[in-house]
């Protein structure tokens, strides 16, 4: 089935050690665009002799639809989406020795069941770097031209020429500086960007190293004409920007987030951007996905529906690298 050839693609992604496996073994793929971008994950799999079934609903599972999934077959991995992965539904299978996230966030798997049920469980950390870092600049130009308000207008028959702002030689605030971040801020300094960082984490080499100023969190709030998320979501940055912080914004600033929902206030946010207390905002996630709330009524907010890493060449990679990362740790 696979090529000895070393220039064969599927060689070359190291899948001949996967190949003299022996009998049916069976992988769940739960996100729901998986082999859209390009055909070669899907391939990489069918050369390894693994019987695959899709997410049959197309969409993000709730946690009874992926209970009854993983029920029904004994598979013995799972090429996961942001489903919730609770005990209760890892639980439910147990034949199931590795969840492999396409993506990095892991705060919809429930780790201490998993590692009590014998699951490892991996992510994707490179493949989404560019992609979310080029939607972070997207959104924050989007939202400073006004690009999305003056599209609808001439969709509506008008010629709504609104004013809007350069991001040259702004002060950029970055609340998380891992891979992303970092990428960010290379993109933000093309404009002469000022950055700023606020990273427990962070090595005074890194950030030399990067060009960027490491503060609080409240002089990055304070300072900053642009604001933009890249941490994860825990509970001790649940609502990470709250009222009272929304609040010491500036009466200009723009909020951006790309990384994980449920960091910030959204209710407390949509009365900022109604009152005008900030300029702006860009928000690719949300606390509740598929978002249908409040923040939709208004014109100086740009939304998407979680597309950070929805671009083809960064889901052809992440969709490899998940793949990889499954065959790896099935028995």
């Amino acid at each position: 089935l696979v090529s000895s050839d070393p220039t064969d693609p599927f060689t070359a992604l190291n899948i001949l050690p996967f190949i003299n496996q022996t009998v049916m073994k069976k992988i769940l793929i739960t996100t729901s665009s998986f082999g859209q971008a390009g055909a070669g994950p899907i391939q990489m799999l069918e050369h390894a002799g693994i019987v695959f079934d899709l997410n049959p609903h197309k969409r993000k599972l709730t946690e009874d639809e992926a209970i009854e999934l993983l029920s029904q077959n004994s598979y013995q991995g799972m090429i996961a989406g942001v489903e919730p992965l609770t005990r209760k539904v890892l639980e439910s299978a147990p034949s199931l020795r590795v969840i492999s996230r396409c993506g990095t966030g892991i705060d919809n798997v429930d780790l201490v069941a998993a590692a009590e049920l014998g699951i490892t469980v991996t992510t994707t950390c490179n493949a989404h770097v560019n992609a979310v870092a080029e939607l972070t600049l997207a959104g924050a130009l989007a939202v400073l031209r006004h690009i999305s308000v003056s599209d609808q207008g001439i969709r509506r028959g008008e010629w709504p020429r609104r004013i809007g702002a350069l991001l040259y030689g702004k002060t950029v605030g970055l609340i998380g500086f891992g891979r992303v971040g970092q990428e960010a801020a290379r993109l933000f300094k093309a404009f002469k960007a000022d950055v700023l960082v606020v990273d427990v984490k962070l090595e005074n080499a890194v950030a030399e190293q990067a060009g960027v100023s490491v503060v609080t969190i409240e002089e990055l709030l304070r300072s900053s004409d642009i604001v933009s998320l890249h941490v994860p979501y825990t509970p001790s940055t649940h609502r990470l920007l709250d009222r009272a912080r929304l609040d010491s914004l500036k009466d200009n600033a723009i909020l951006i987030n790309t990384s994980r929902g449920g960091l910030i206030d959204e209710g407390a946010l949509y009365l900022a951007l109604q009152e005008g207390r900030i300029g702006g905002a860009y928000l690719d996630v949300f606390e509740m996905e598929p978002y249908s709330g409040a923040l939709a009524e208004l014109d100086n907010i740009v939304l998407t529906p979680h597309i950070g890493s929805f671009a083809v060449e960064a889901r052809v990679m992440m969709e490899h690298e998940a793949v990889e990362n499954a065959l790896a740790n099935m028995p």
